[in-house]
């Protein structure tokens, strides 16, 4: 249950921080520079909420090196997600070739099943 609890933190707080890092640039156009800055760690601190619970609890099941390429994997879908669906961008061929790199990364990581440190 611990795997499955440090996925779905992993997915909420990437859905955090994607919105954070990107969202301004439909939101907050033409915005003051530093008032977009303090909107962004704003909504960065729930992805925090998220992120060191979900470090935590998978630490505990998962390496290191697996949580970390985990987080990339899923950062990667959460942003092509996250693109698509609120930014109204299209995913080229190269944003697929790029992402199934990660997919194999995460391959390499967990072929021999979840170690835990």
């Amino acid at each position: 249950m611990e795997k499955l609890y440090a996925v779905l933190l992993l997915v909420g707080s990437n859905m955090f921080m994607t919105y954070a890092w990107y969202g301004h640039l439909r939101d907050m156009k033409g915005r003051f520079l530093l008032l977009v800055i303090l909107s962004s760690w704003a909504v960065a601190f729930f992805e925090y909420c998220l992120q060191v619970p979900a470090n935590r609890i998978g630490h505990q099941v998962f390496s290191l090196q697996q949580l970390k390429v985990m987080q990339e994997v899923i950062s990667i879908g959460v942003f092509a997600v996250f693109s698509v669906a609120y930014m109204r961008e299209s995913l080229r061929l190269d944003f697929l070739w790029a992402s199934l790199c990660l997919v194999a990364a995460a391959w390499f990581m967990f072929r021999g099943g979840a170690a835990a440190h």
